[in-house]
């Protein structure tokens, strides 16, 4: 496979080599796409993760278990004032 890179990218893994860290463009190649494939694996796991939560939630709006956002707002403005009541 051949593949053309930018010059900053290629200016980037001349660096990594120059760090010592890497002993050459294979190494930082292989080292970015081992980063790259558990990036994916993580961002697809919170992906699904999502997806249930955001059907557990229509769910229960579905069967009216919801709070209206002004109570909710009233309830935090609430919390607020008492930590910071606390706090002096």
């Amino acid at each position: 496979m051949y593949i053309q890179l930018k010059p900053e990218h290629e200016q980037f893994i001349q660096t990594q080599m120059a760090s010592g860290r890497y002993e050459n463009a294979d190494d930082v190649i292989a080292k970015a796409l081992k980063l790259l494939e558990e990036w994916e694996k993580g961002y697809q796991e919170w992906e699904e993760e999502t997806r249930q939560k955001i059907a557990v939630g229509l769910a229960q709006v579905e069967r009216g278990e919801v709070v209206d956002g002004s109570v909710v707002m009233a309830q935090l403005s609430e919390k607020i004032r008492l930590a910071r009541e606390n706090q002096g």
